[in-house]
């Protein structure tokens, strides 16, 4: 079955500067401890750990990337695509909130393989810490400001937060109806207790009745477990139910997520996962949403 990877990365450290990756200390992390990818991460690798798929296509997701700098991604980007015939599309960074963001969102347009935008909102460490209007957040006056001008773009939004700022999600939504926001990582569900996971599902459920919607199924791994259909299955499924499968995609979040499983595992698990929903829906889930959402021509090889 054709494969486009909603949701990965490529970087080259030795010749781009990406904090996170080359500075020290390390920075908080939901895995821990990220040494194993502080190293170079290309389209020879990709394809490796991709060798067992049929994969039609990719999306190239920001990768905070030195922000004094957000365009020079998306120029090494393009010219990684050139060479390599991968990433198949992008998504860019640009600081909704910074003085200058309708000019970097107007340089970012002039790129043919930009689709949209992550700039991830400041988040609260937990739902009882939640700041309305906190600088950086979804409901942060300068932040909104940035944001209302992706329409002009055609751009899509790829949202990233805990699924306690989901609310907010919703409100952004209703707010700019025009703008596709599209849930990273489902919605970061990394809270497995009881209690957290019934948090988890009334936020996914307010968030998925917002009409221009969409989410990826990826970062569902957890801190010194491997990743494993039994430990992801329910979540799988359950967001499926929530969304519905029109609104879904797979993505392996690599190389990030190799800190919890092989990239086959993780499509293997998608596949068991969905195996009694047949044939179509699983085609939409692992490439015709992905194709449909972020706007890549069919016939396009990776």
């Amino acid at each position: 079955m054709p494969v486009i990877d909603a949701h990965q990365h490529f970087w080259d450290l030795e010749r781009n500067y990406l904090p996170w990756l080359s500075d020290e200390p390390q920075i908080s992390f939901r895995y821990g401890d990220y040494s194993a990818i502080r190293r170079n991460y290309l389209p020879t690798d990709y394809r490796r750990d991709t060798a067992a798929l049929s994969l039609a296509g990719s999306v190239f997701v920001e990768t905070e990337w030195d922000r004094r700098d957000p365009v020079g991604e998306t120029r090494w980007v393009h010219d990684l695509a050139a060479r390599e015939g991968l990433p198949t599309v992008m998504v860019c960074h640009a600081a909704l909130n910074a003085p200058d963001a309708d000019a970097v969102l107007a340089r970012q347009s002039a790129f043919p393989l930009v689709r949209g935008v992550r700039h991830k909102p400041t988040a609260a460490p937990a739902p009882d810490a939640m700041e309305p209007g906190a600088p950086g957040s979804m409901s942060d006056p300068d932040w909104r400001r940035g944001y209302a001008q992706l329409a002009a773009h055609g751009f899509s939004f790829d949202l990233q937060t805990p699924w306690w700022h989901l609310t907010e999600a919703a409100q952004l939504n209703a707010d700019f109806p025009e703008t596709l926001i599209v849930l990273n990582h489902t919605g970061l569900p990394s809270d497995r207790s009881a209690n957290g996971l019934s948090g988890w599902r009334a936020a996914m459920t307010q968030f998925a009745a917002a009409p221009n919607v969409a989410v990826k199924i990826s970062g569902l791994g957890e801190p010194g477990t491997p990743w494993s259909l039994a430990r992801n299955r329910d979540i799988i499924r359950q967001t499926i139910d929530i969304f519905g499968a029109e609104r879904c995609m797979f993505a392996s979040n690599y190389p990030v997520d190799s800190l919890v499983g092989g990239l086959g595992t993780i499509f293997d698990g998608f596949a068991a996962a969905t195996d009694d929903l047949g044939h179509s829906v699983q085609a939409a889930l692992f490439a015709g949403n992905a194709r449909r959402f972020y706007r890549i021509e069919a016939g396009v090889a990776a």
